[in-house]
C-alpha cells in the first residue's frame, strides 16, 4: 500500500534540504524527501578541509563518466555528483558565491522567467544567510546558513591578493555585494564558532528535527514517476531492496543536473524519438529535456613553489597529527581551511566590463588523477574557470533501465569563443607568476611550461586538461510559453503535467557566474513561495 503525503522530494541535497524545511515549517505539509546516499558521514568530512579526502573515492560521489569528447581528442572526464544527504553542500569546498545581478536578470529578459531577476531572489539570499562577517543590506545575519570568511590563510593566498593590485584588479572584500569584478577572499559557507561545514542538512533540518510531518528516507533510488493521465500522483523508488510506492499532491524533483532528466525521460517526459528508441512510452514530447547542459569548466596552470608557502603535505605524517591536533584541541590551523581561500574575478577583453573569467588560487600541485601524471608537491596552482560559457551539452538516456547511468556529453569547449576566452585567461594566470610578492616564491613553472606560449600550445594544453568545476546546469530549463525548449514555466511547474515541479539547478536557462550551491538554496527558497498561492 502507497504511503501518501501532501509533498514528495526526490533528492535530499542543497535545494531539498531547504525545500523540505520549509514546506513542512512555513506550510505545516506532510512531506517525504529521498536521497540515494546514505544519512551520514564520516566526521572528517565536517572538517573544513576534510573533504579533500573523498574528491576521489565514491563513498559520498556518484561519479559519472562523460562520453568520449572529439574536441577534446577523445578524453572522457569524471563528473562527479554529491550521493549523500545535504548533496553537493556535504562534499563541496563550501565556496558561498551568488554570482553576478545580470544572470538572474537575464533569465527573465532573454528567456521569459519572470519572477527571476536579481531584486527577486536577492531576499531568499538574505534570509537564509548567516552572515559573520558582513552587516549590510546585501546580506542577513540571522538566517540558519553560517558564512564566513576563510578562518585561516597561507602565505601564498596572501601573495596571491597582495600581488593582483599590481595587475588591475582592485581588491574586492565582498563578491557577493552586486559588484563581483576584482581580488578578494571567497565566503564560505562555514560555522565560524564551531569552525566546521555548515552544509544543508547542518542549516535547515534542524529547524524541523523531530517533527513527525518529515519523513527522510536514505539509501532509496527513485526509479520512476508515477503518472495518472496529464497528472503526477507519487513516485516509484527501491530501498533496503525492496520497491516502494509513494503518492502525493506534489512531487518535486530536486535530483540535479544528470538525474532529474533521466527521471523525467524514464517516466516518458522528454524528447519523443529518445524515448521510443528505448522503448518508453512518451507522455510529453519535451524537446528541451536533457539539452542545454552548461558548466564551468576549468584548465589549470601550475608552479613549483621555492619553499613550503602552501597545504602540501600538511595531511601527511607528524603535519597531519600536529594540524589535527591543532584543530581538536584549539580549533585553529590549516584544518579551519578548505585550501581554496581567494580567487580573482576578470575579464581579459576589458578591464572595466563585468567578469568573463574567474581564477581560483589552489596554494599546492594538486590535480585529478585522470587528467594527469603530474606529482604533487610545493607549489601553486591556479585555475582559470569560464563563467558564461557558450558551449552545451547533453544528458541522454543510456536504457531503459532506472539503474543505469545516464550518458553525459559535458561539451567543454564545443564553441571557439570559450577556447578563446580560456585561453586569453591562461595567460592572465601565467603573469601572476612574475608579480611580487608571488614572484620570490616561484621556482619554475610547471604546467603547460613556459615554452608553450602559442595560441595552438595553450590550446592543447587546454584539450589535455579541462575538467568540471562541478557545477552542472540547466538540462530542464524554465521558459516562457511556446519557447519548444523550455521543460518548466517560470514557477518550476513541468509543462503538460501536473503536480510535478523541479527545485534544482538542471532549471537555469543559463548558468550563473559562480559557485552554484548558493544559488540552487535560493531558487528552492524562492520557488516554494509559488506553492503557497498553487
Amino acid at each position: 500500500m502507497a504511503m501518501t503525503y501532501d509533498t514528495i522530494i526526490v533528492g535530499g541535497g542543497s535545494s531539498g534540504c531547504v525545500t523540505a524545511m520549509r514546506l513542512v515549517r512555513d506550510l505545516g505539509q506532510r512531506v517525504l524527501m529521498l536521497e540515494a546516499g546514505p544519512a551520514r558521514m564520516n566526521p572528517i568530512m565536517h572538517m573544513p578541509a576534510g573533504y579533500m579526502k573523498y574528491l576521489a573515492k565514491d563513498t559520498y560521489l556518484t561519479m559519472h563518466r562523460m562520453e568520449r569528447q572529439p574536441q577534446l581528442d577523445g578524453r572522457a572526464t569524471i563528473v562527479p555528483q554529491g550521493r549523500v544527504l545535504g548533496g553537493g553542500s556535504s562534499v563541496n569546498a563550501m565556496v558561498y558565491m551568488r554570482g553576478q545581478p545580470d544572470d538572474y536578470d537575464n533569465w527573465a529578459e532573454n528567456y521569459g522567467a519572470e519572477g527571476w531577476r536579481y531584486a527577486d531572489i536577492l531576499p531568499h539570499f538574505v534570509a537564509m544567510e548567516g552572515n559573520a562577517d558582513l552587516d549590510t543590506p546585501m546580506h542577513g545575519t540571522t538566517g540558519p546558513l553560517k558564512v564566513t570568511r576563510p578562518l585561516y590563510t597561507c602565505e601564498m593566498t596572501k601573495a596571491f591578493l597582495q600581488a593582483l593590485p599590481s595587475l588591475g584588479e582592485p581588491l574586492n572584500p565582498d563578491f557577493n555585494s552586486g559588484r563581483q569584478r576584482g581580488v578578494g577572499l571567497m565566503q564560505g559557507t562555514m560555522d565560524p564558532v564551531a569552525k566546521r561545514r555548515c552544509s544543508a542538512v547542518d542549516a535547515f533540518l534542524p529547524l524541523v528535527r523531530g517533527d513527525e510531518r518529515l519523513t527522510i528516507t536514505t539509501e532509496a533510488i527513485v526509479t520512476r514517476l508515477v503518472i495518472d493521465g496529464n497528472r503526477c500522483t507519487g513516485v516509484e523508488y527501491v530501498e533496503g531492496g525492496r520497491t516502494h510506492r509513494a503518492s502525493a499532491a506534489t512531487v518535486i524533483l530536486a535530483a540535479g543536473t544528470y538525474v532529474t532528466p533521466k527521471l523525467l525521460m524514464l517516466s516518458g517526459i522528454g524528447p519523443a524519438d529518445q524515448l521510443l528508441r528505448h522503448g518508453i512510452k512518451p507522455r510529453v514530447d519535451l524537446p528541451g529535456v536533457g539539452e542545454n547542459l552548461q558548466d564551468h569548466c576549468e584548465v589549470p596552470l601550475i608552479a613549483a613553489s621555492n619553499g613550503h608557502y602552501g597545504y602540501f603535505g600538511q595531511d601527511k605524517g607528524w603535519n597531519m597529527i600536529r594540524n589535527g591536533l591543532d584543530y581538536l584541541l584549539r580549533k585553529q590551523g590549516p584544518v579551519t581551511t578548505t585550501g581554496v581561500e581567494a580567487c580573482v574575478f576578470t575579464n581579459p577583453d576589458d578591464a572595466q566590463a563585468d567578469a568573463s573569467v574567474k581564477i581560483y588560487c589552489v596554494p599546492t600541485v594538486y590535480l585529478d588523477r585522470d587528467i594527469t601524471d603530474v606529482t604533487a608537491c610545493d607549489g601553486v596552482t591556479f585555475t582559470t574557470c569560464l563563467l558564461r560559457p557558450k558551449s552545451r551539452g547533453t544528458v541522454r538516456l543510456r536504457s531503459a533501465d532506472p539503474l543505469e547511468p545516464p550518458v553525459v556529453d559535458g561539451g567543454f569547449l564545443k564553441h571557439p569563443e570559450d577556447i578563446r576566452l580560456m585561453i586569453a585567461g591562461l595567460r592572465f594566470a601565467r603573469s601572476f607568476l612574475t608579480a611580487s610578492p608571488i614572484k620570490e616564491k616561484i621556482s619554475h613553472e610547471m604546467l603547460p611550461g613556459a615554452d608553450k606560449v602559442s595560441d595552438a600550445d595553450l590550446h592543447a594544453h587546454c584539450k589535455r586538461m579541462v575538467k568540471t568545476n562541478y557545477h552542472p546546469v540547466g538540462t530542464a530549463r524554465m521558459g516562457r510559453d511556446g519557447d519548444p525548449m523550455a521543460v518548466l514555466d517560470p514557477q518550476l511547474r513541468v509543462r503538460g503535467i501536473e503536480g510535478l515541479r523541479v527545485f534544482d539547478c538542471s532549471v537555469m536557462p543559463e548558468i550563473v557566474s559562480g559557485n552554484t550551491n548558493a544559488p540552487v538554496m535560493a531558487i528552492a527558497h524562492r520557488a516554494v513561495e509559488w506553492l503557497k498561492t498553487g
